[in-house]
């Protein structure tokens, strides 16, 4: 009996033994080939690390191939505050290797509740690798691309800034930031258990950032900004701006800002620094818009130059009497003396000839009241009034350049289409992006060629025996218009003591290489545009022409020492 239980229990044993052997049996079958690879890949992924591979951005250059914004290389600086023994030791000498703020340093690397944080992104390399032979545990260190602009404080405002994580905040490096920043690449890290790299897999190489050309000349943009500010401090004015621009092509020469900064310190400049005041900023022009009033008036063919006018110093329109800016008795002006004197009763004459709806047309047709379409982000329209929203006092304001708002670069656009014959020409900054060439460059044509040559022939007369005999330049014919308007206060009216004093003009004025157009805002001491804008002109023009080698057009003239 009791053999029998034995053998029961042994056979119950067994039993339990081949059941147990035939489910490890089938398990292992099906883990070595139903989930094989299965379990491979949940192995392999455990083990594996997607990196992105930085794009080292464009380099932008000016005309000429000069290095305006490049890449250099950079030591980001991080730590592990858990792995810092003592952040009151560590900081102090960190801080002053980085030279960074000791507090906040310590801040840093004595936050112990989280395992990584930046101590300096993109340090100076030279900086970081002297902190790195200090071998300082918890401190690590990796390269990145940071922006530099080597010419410092040229073309700042055109320019932009290219942030912490190399894409455009502002300016041109904004506006071009995909071609430029190019496109990330990506990279497998393959790693053992204790996270040693063992293999590196690139599934999609880095795309590094296209070069840029622009038409911007650093030469011809120092000088510019050199004179620009020197103006701006002899007259202790709020700002300027100046632009140097090829009549022919639109291409932009020179966009010159006052006060201007270091790009290389952007992150620490106000916002209003920052703007590009030729393209986003307006003003109101003052005389210099007379231009497009005798403009409309000879197209149309209601006066020619010759033709005179009796005016008096004064005049009525609707609610306003408006008044020249000299005082004087009723005199017998042409339309040549009404430009070249700047009469604000001539000008208010032909526009009253023209009528309202042809000269908002005209307006139009300079390709006012709408973006030029320059190449720069942040492009203002300026402010004209549909002719319907005119009051009885706005054909006496317009014509004489007030109650209108308009760019630098719109201003400098309309006198360049008299410079070449009569055709407006969309402005640009970028000449080329990578291997091709920028789009071709709009034109229309806004007058006739003879129209043109005529309008050149009075604003040359503006120079010789007017408002801006100050922006002669001995050897070469000039020809421009002055501008001074006063700005309009917050109670509706206009200011008496802030004006916007301004020139522009082109030369030589028998073959026309270059614009030139300087705003002043609020100058002190004197607040016309002969006076303050015009010699800025001069500087400008004269060494620009010699720069580029401009043969003289006139002889050499004696230089002007007064101006009205």
């Amino acid at each position: 009996m009791s053999g029998r239980v034995a053998n029961r229990r042994i056979r119950l044993l067994l039993a339990v033994f081949a059941i147990v052997f035939g489910v490890t049996l089938v398990r292992a079958v099906w883990l070595q080939g139903v989930r094989a690879q299965s379990l491979g890949r949940m192995a392999a992924s455990q083990h594996r690390t997607t990196v992105d591979l930085a794009a080292n951005r464009g380099t932008i250059y000016d005309s000429a191939g000069v290095q305006l914004a490049l890449g250099e290389q950079a030591i980001t600086v991080y730590a592990d505050p858990l792995q810092i023994r003592d952040a009151t030791k560590v900081a102090p000498a960190v801080a002053r290797i980085l030279r960074l703020d000791p507090r906040q340093v310590y801040e840093k690397l004595s936050d112990r509740k989280h395992g990584f944080v930046y101590v300096e992104r993109k340090a100076d390399a030279a900086r970081a690798a002297r902190l790195q032979r200090l071998h300082i545990t918890g401190l690590g260190f990796y390269p990145e691309e940071r922006r530099f602009y080597p010419q410092h404080g040229i073309a700042a405002q055109v320019l932009g800034y290219a942030g912490i994580d190399n894409h455009g905040l502002s300016g041109l490096e904004l506006a071009l930031d995909k071609p430029l920043a190019g496109r990330a690449g990506r990279e497998t890290l393959v790693r053992d258990p204790l996270g040693h790299v063992l293999d590196s897999i690139v599934s999609r190489p880095a795309r590094n950032g296209s070069e840029v050309s622009l038409t911007i000349n650093n030469v011809i943009q120092a000088q510019a900004e050199q004179v620009l500010r020197q103006t701006v401090q002899r007259w202790h004015a709020k700002d300027g701006t100046a632009i140097v621009l090829d009549p022919h092509t639109g291409a932009v020469l020179a966009m010159a800002v006052a006060p201007s900064y270091d790009a290389n310190n952007f992150p620490g400049v106000s916002k209003d620094l920052q703007r590009n005041r030729a393209v986003t900023d307006t003003y109101e022009p003052g005389s210099t818009f007379k231009l497009v009033t005798v403009a409309g008036a000879l197209s149309t063919g209601l006066v020619t130059p010759q033709e005179k006018f009796r005016l008096p110093y004064e005049i009525q329109v609707a609610d306003r009497r408006i008044h020249d800016a000299e005082l004087r008795g009723t005199e017998t002006m042409s339309v040549a003396t009404i430009l070249s004197k700047s009469s604000n009763v001539g000008a208010i004459t032909l526009a009253q000839l023209l009528g309202k709806d042809r000269l908002a047309s005209w307006i139009s047709r300079f390709d006012f009241g709408r973006p030029t379409g320059i190449d720069f982000p942040g492009e203002s329209q300026g402010i004209v009034l549909p002719a319907d929203k005119w009051s009885g006092s706005t054909i006496g304001n317009v014509p004489i350049g007030q109650g209108i708002a308009v760019t630098p670069i719109q201003m400098a656009s309309a006198y360049a289409a008299i410079a070449n014959g009569g055709m407006w020409t969309k402005p640009h900054l970028v000449e080329r992006v990578g291997d091709g060439l920028a789009k071709p460059v709009a034109r229309h044509r806004i007058v006739t060629r003879w129209i043109a040559h005529e309008l050149t022939s009075m604003l040359q007369n503006v120079v010789l025996d007017g408002t801006g005999t100050l922006a002669r330049i001995p050897g070469y014919h000039v020809a421009g218009k002055t501008g001074t308007a006063a700005k309009p206060d917050s109670q509706g009216g206009y200011s008496t003591s802030k004006y916007v004093a301004s020139f522009v003009g082109f030369a030589p004025a028998t073959r026309p290489r270059i614009v030139v157009l300087v705003t002043v805002d609020e100058p002190r001491g004197a607040i016309w545009g002969g006076v303050v804008a015009a010699p800025a002109f001069k500087a400008i023009a004269q060494q620009t022409l010699q720069y580029l080698s401009a043969p003289p057009d006139a002889p050499a003239q004696v230089t002007a020492t007064s101006t009205p």
